[in-house]
């Protein structure tokens, strides 16, 4: 799922336009993800929680962590469930040989 991931990725480094498509949403969905717990009301997760003034607050080192570990559960959740769909699918197959 990473590489895939990282093809999606590719031809960033090549058009520069490529990150201002719907694309570049997705690619930033990880990242922008840590203000949509923010506005959930997950606390620590970003700096001067949250009080930047005009700009953005960077995710604190909790924060990141946080990420990474939603992110990796995510990608874990999913990778679990197209296994077992995958082993159904062969189970059934196998049963009607």
């Amino acid at each position: 799922m990473l590489a895939a991931y990282g093809l999606v990725l590719s031809p960033a480094l090549f058009f520069n336009g490529y990150l201002d498509s719907p694309v570049g949403v997705l690619v930033l969905m990880p990242y922008l993800s840590v203000y949509l717990f923010h506005s959930a009301g997950v606390p620590g997760l970003l700096m001067n929680d949250g009080a930047c003034g005009w700009g953005w607050c960077a995710p604190t080192v909790f924060g990141w962590g946080f990420l990474a570990v939603v992110w990796v559960v995510l990608a874990w959740g999913v990778a679990h469930l197209l296994a077992r769909l995958c082993a159904a699918r062969r189970s059934s197959e196998v049963s009607t040989d």
